[in-house]
């Protein structure tokens, strides 16, 4: 199995090519030999750092997205553009809900910027799930997480309109990728707006894994209180995964942490990061 960093908000120190970065997330899953993107950033930028790596949109035989935001969406406008064929899509069917960041006293819109008529047209074959399935052999989507650890409490700037209301945005749409190899586990995850922790046992449950590998993608805690980050990281540890690969929303502080925490065991996954087990 290997997953490799297609976009990130960073690219690394000593990058062998000419990568372009961005706030966002893509990662390219390769189970055998078929491809997933999973996210695909926030612009044409995705394009650029596929072709650096080798990768042909057309080859692309199925994209994910983990949830409705502009940085993980905004890319497989150009992706699909690029691929020129009918691709399966798969998505939890509240992404196109009308979403905003409120901070310093503006408003902004973080939803996907395209609709999904303009998708469908460049190719996007719609497969909406909120329940787990199967992507493929050992390989699941989580379908909607549910948000049941107490002080896993998301990012209070993120908010969406319901009926002429602005409220928390729980982000009922975030999904995680899930590789399983007999009772071990490896998630693979966007923002993870759900919690990690709650993303994690959630696996467990869906999968009947009981070993926590590793983890991969953003883990969410760059924005959330103190207790959040603090619990997060204990919990993590106690799973004694293999690996932990953060990146894009964890943001530097917090990937400190987990490197002071994991030491060897942990990866800085940015742009052209390949992790493998």
């Amino acid at each position: 199995m290997k997953v490799t960093v297609v976009m990130d908000n960073t690219v690394p120190i000593g990058a062998k090519h000419p990568f372009l970065g961005e706030h966002g997330l893509s990662l390219l899953i390769e189970p055998g030999k078929s491809r997933i993107l999973l996210d695909a950033g926030q612009s044409s930028a995705v394009v650029n750092n596929l072709s650096l790596l080798g990768v042909s949109p057309a080859t692309i035989d199925m994209a994910v997205l983990s949830h409705g935001h502009y940085d993980h969406a905004g890319g497989f406008y150009h992706v699909l553009a690029h691929a020129k064929k009918t691709m399966p899509f798969y998505a939890h069917p509240n992404i196109f809900a009308p979403r905003f960041s409120v901070a310093s006293g503006s408003r902004k819109y973080v939803g996907i910027p395209y609709t999904k008529d303009q998708l469908t047209t460049l190719g996007a074959d719609w497969r909406f799930v909120d329940e787990p399935i199967l992507l493929g052999p050992d390989l699941w989507l989580s379908g909607a997480v549910p948000h049941v650890t107490d002080y896993e409490q998301g990012d209070v700037k993120l908010i969406v309109e319901h009926d002429g209301c602005d409220c928390q945005d729980g982000i009922v749409d975030d999904m995680a990728i899930y590789h399983v190899n007999g009772c071990d586990m490896v998630v693979i995850g966007g923002c993870t707006h759900a919690g990690l922790v709650n993303t994690v046992r959630h696996g467990f449950a869906v999968t009947g894994a009981t070993r926590l590998v590793g983890w991969i993608g953003g883990t969410h805690l760059g924005p959330v209180g103190e207790k959040q980050q603090s619990a997060t990281i204990e919990a993590l540890a106690a799973w004694r995964p293999n690996f932990v690969a953060a990146n894009h929303c964890t943001g530097f502080p917090m990937m400190s942490a987990l490197h002071k925490k994991f030491g060897s065991k942990f990866i800085a996954a940015f742009i052209g990061t390949v992790i493998e087990w």
